[in-house]
């Protein structure tokens, strides 16, 4: 099973260590891609920072990220399980995983990056600030630069096994699985219910999806298909009902 996971939007920029190589990230592939998108960005955040701004999207508050990209080049890196330190990144907090759960995490989690399409929770690299919906100068959106690349890469790792794919909607912009992949596919919905009634969470959403990794993880879980997904996470106690291949938790408490 691959364990396809968001990016988060905090990151946690590293003090120390060497700059990003690009030819050291797994998926050698992807290089060249990468590195256009890199140059654009660079490019764009070394030019007038109010339109670098604007174009990322960024609030007056976030005029450093600009500043970070672009001397990205040059930025200190770091494991990206290090790095990506949202919600869902300190649920599921990979750096006090046991030491097989970690060797598991190195072999079955990837992470849907608008910069380097996908990456390895052992790849180096520094803090950087770019969504998929971010259009760049001659390159047009960041989703629509990857759409057409991620997909081998995608079947190459996931094999012949199951794709539990945990990305929020505009990652899964970037490459929706077709084919026999898309059958093999499970997509989770977190739900809060409470009095009778259910409800969609969000911020919550991220932090359950965090635990579910961390717990499949930490037990050894090698679910093949859904089905079995489903009842790997009734086993770490969670309340889980399928509609064909989305998974719904239901949870109580938040």
């Amino acid at each position: 099973m691959l364990i396809l996971l968001p990016p988060s939007e905090t990151k946690t920029p590293p003090l120390t260590g060497k700059p990003l190589h690009l030819e050291s990230l797994d998926l050698p592939d992807l290089t060249s891609t990468r590195e256009r998108l890199l140059r654009a960005l660079v490019t764009v955040c070394q030019g007038n920072r109010t339109r670098a701004m604007k174009r990322l999207g960024l609030g007056h508050t976030q005029a450093e990220a600009v500043e970070r990209n672009a001397r990205l080049t040059e930025e200190p890196a770091a494991r990206a399980d290090e790095v990506y330190s949202g919600v869902l990144y300190a649920a599921w907090d990979p750096a006090t995983l046991s030491a097989g759960a970690r060797k598991r995490a190195e072999e079955s989690v990837a992470v849907a990056s608008a910069l380097f399409g996908l990456v390895r929770p052992g790849d180096h690299i520094p803090a950087y600030r770019l969504s998929s919906t971010v259009v760049l100068p001659r390159l047009g959106s960041v989703a629509s630069v990857w759409r057409p690349r991620l997909g081998p890469s995608l079947h190459r790792l996931v094999g012949d096994g199951l794709l539990m794919d945990l990305r929020s909607g505009s990652y899964v912009n970037l490459h929706r699985p077709s084919g026999d992949l898309a059958s093999r596919t499970a997509t989770i919905r977190v739900l809060h219910e409470q009095g009778g009634t259910r409800r969609v969470i969000s911020h919550f959403n991220k932090a359950t999806k965090g635990r579910m990794v961390r717990g499949l993880l930490e037990s050894d879980a090698r679910p093949s298909d859904i089905g079995q997904l489903r009842d790997a996470l009734g086993d770490l106690g969670w309340t889980v009902e399928r509609d064909d291949n989305r998974l719904d938790v239901v949870v109580s408490a938040l």
